[in-house]
Formats: C-alpha cells, sequence, structure tokens
C-alpha cells in the first residue's frame, strides 16, 4: 500500500530530485520516497541509539569522566607496548 504526502520544496530541491530522477530513469515520486525512506531509517535508527543511551543511564550503566580517561590511557599504553614489542 502506498500513500499520497505533499511536500515545499525549494527550486534548488526540486532541481536536484530531477537531476537524481533524469540520471537513475525513474520518476520524481520514486527518487523522493527512496530518499524520504532512507532519511525516516537513518533517523529510527539514530533514535534508538539515544535511546538505548537514556536507558542505560537511567539504569545507572554509566562511566565517570575519570574512568574513561583511565581507560583510554591504559588503552594507549598497551598499544605502545605491542608496538614496541614488534
Amino acid at each position: 500500500m502506498s500513500n499520497v504526502i505533499t511536500a515545499r520544496v525549494s527550486d534548488e530541491v526540486l532541481a536536484m530530485i530531477d537531476r537524481l530522477a533524469t540520471s537513475r530513469e525513474r520518476s520524481r515520486a520514486w527518487i523522493v520516497n527512496k530518499l524520504v525512506n532512507e532519511a525516516a531509517q537513518k533517523q529510527i535508527e539514530f533514535d534508538d541509539f539515544v535511546q538505548i543511551g537514556l536507558d542505560d543511564l537511567a539504569a545507572g550503566r554509566v562511566h565517570t569522566q575519570e574512568e574513561m580517561e583511565q581507560w583510554f590511557e591504559a588503552r594507549k599504553a598497551n598499544r605502545a607496548s605491542r608496538i614496541a614489542a614488534e
């Protein structure tokens, strides 16, 4: 099932859509559907990613700045020692 929506776009955006449609031998509608779908999917993935962080924060699964700095320093030292051993 498909639905029709209406959106106002600038002349520049319409020109880009037309360019894509022409180069791919597709209709404007096909291009717009593809672009909207991809943008919506990316935004949903980002929102889900942020929610995981918010859930971790609410559950107390966090690290202090100092803990993270120590973790990075340990990783750098480990890498440096492995490089020196080569």
